[in-house]
């Protein structure tokens, strides 16, 4: 079904029109349109040959043998060192924490060093990170734009000078060292890809430090927002299924359904947003005239019955799929915008007789099997919230407690 709300601009409804869309060359990225002063010439806004040509270099850091050790050597360990104080005091915020686990993470993919290790350091890169994430998220802001913007700018500016800078210092001098032919060690990351390649890319400063910052954003925003949700509905689903509460805790398999399930009913962003550079026609036969407005409603998209059945609308980990459908739906995109971190957070798709010891389960997967393991429940005494900053549908705080009941 495909609505017309104004005449420049079509709302897509269906799976079928949202993916030939997605794959659609005469499309463009314009859903970070008000989020330039950080989304301004990164990845996920370029389009054609520039798109191609970031994509390609950047594909060279995204690659299997990267996402297995983040997530067999390196992230098992921030998931530790980050949830053990936590665990001491028996409580934490699942917002907080989801934030400061996955910026631990998006610091090490995206290229920026803390130094100093010290908790006042990362809760500084931490409010940085959360500014920038208010950036890329503009326009659905319910506070004066304008003064965010400046507001953000700032913050780009002194969070490059802090961290950015020295960053890009080191690695050079590990470049250079490479070159030289000596044991240099050089980080596998986003910031060393882009100076690496400097002479293809031909990236300006500012460029380079708003690809960082997207990345660090990127990475620790979107599999935070899906940490929460998954406990959430894991949460409510033991509640209805008591014989599955096992399995959270033991069975990552299971675990990363639930995370497949949870990213499919709520994506990152609940639209996706393209501008039309030529006149299209979708196979469907819905015709989109040059300069129109395309918005892909994921969240009628992803709740299709026509490809999810019936009951697509509620959270079912056990849920069969379509051969060709991926059981999180369109909400990593499709087409040359797929995500490229989309197996580094989600793991890759479960086939069947597949080797479970050779399985990438994702890392979202791997700290949501952590709390269970921990026995996470609600706190009765502090009910979850909504973030009232935002029109997006996210959680501003969800206190939990650790340990089963008392």
């Amino acid at each position: 079904m495909t609505a017309v709300a104004e005449e420049t601009t079509i709302v897509l409804t269906t799976f079928a029109d949202a993916k030939d869309a997605y794959r659609s060359k005469d499309l463009r990225q314009s859903l970070y349109d008000e989020g330039e002063v950080v989304m301004a010439d990164v990845l996920v806004n370029l389009h054609g040959e520039e798109h191609r040509s970031r994509r390609r270099v950047e594909n060279r850091m995204f690659r299997r043998e990267v996402f297995e050790r983040y997530e067999r050597e390196l992230f098992p360990q921030v998931i530790e060192q980050t949830l053990a104080p936590h665990r001491s005091e028996g409580r934490v915020d699942l917002v907080h924490l989801g934030h400061e686990l996955m910026l631990n993470l998006a610091a090490l993919t995206a290229g920026v060093d803390r130094p100093a290790g010290t908790a006042e350091e990362t809760r500084r890169l931490y409010d940085y990170m959360m500014k920038f994430i208010e950036g890329a998220t503009l326009a659905h802001s319910t506070k004066d734009k304008d003064e965010q913007r400046r507001v953000i700018a700032r913050a780009l500016e002194d969070w490059d000078a802090e961290f950015l800078a020295p960053s890009i210092a080191r690695r050079r001098a590990l470049l250079e060292r490479e070159a030289a032919g000596e044991d240099a060690d050089v980080p596998s990351d986003v910031l060393t890809t882009l100076l690496r390649h400097t002479g293809e890319l031909r990236l300006p400063p500012e460029v380079i430090r708003r690809e960082v910052a997207f990345f660090l954003l990127a990475g620790a925003h979107t599999s935070a927002t899906a940490f929460v949700r998954s406990v959430d509905h894991i949460l409510g689903w033991i509640e209805e299924h008591p014989e599955d509460a096992g399995l959270a805790a033991t069975d990552p398999l299971f675990v990363q359904r639930c995370v497949h399930e949870t990213v499919r009913l709520n994506p990152s962003s609940p639209v996706g947003r393209r501008r039309a550079l030529a006149p299209i026609t979708l196979r469907s036969g819905i015709e989109i005239p040059e300069g129109a407005t395309v918005v892909i409603d994921l969240q009628s998209v992803n709740r299709d019955p026509e490809v999810f059945g019936a009951n697509a609308g509620a959270f079912d980990p056990h849920r069969e799929f379509p051969a060709n459908v991926a059981p999180f739906g369109l909400s990593f995109a499709a087409g040359m915008h797929v995500c490229i971190g989309q197996d580094l957070a989600a793991g890759v798709v479960q086939r069947a007789g597949a080797d479970p010891d050779d399985h990438l389960f994702g890392l979202v997967t791997g700290v949501v099997q952590r709390m269970f393991a921990a026995r996470v429940r609600r706190d009765p005494d502090n009910p979850p919230q909504r973030d009232a900053n935002t029109q997006r549908p996210y959680w501003g705080s969800y206190p939990v407690l650790f340990g089963g009941d008392e």
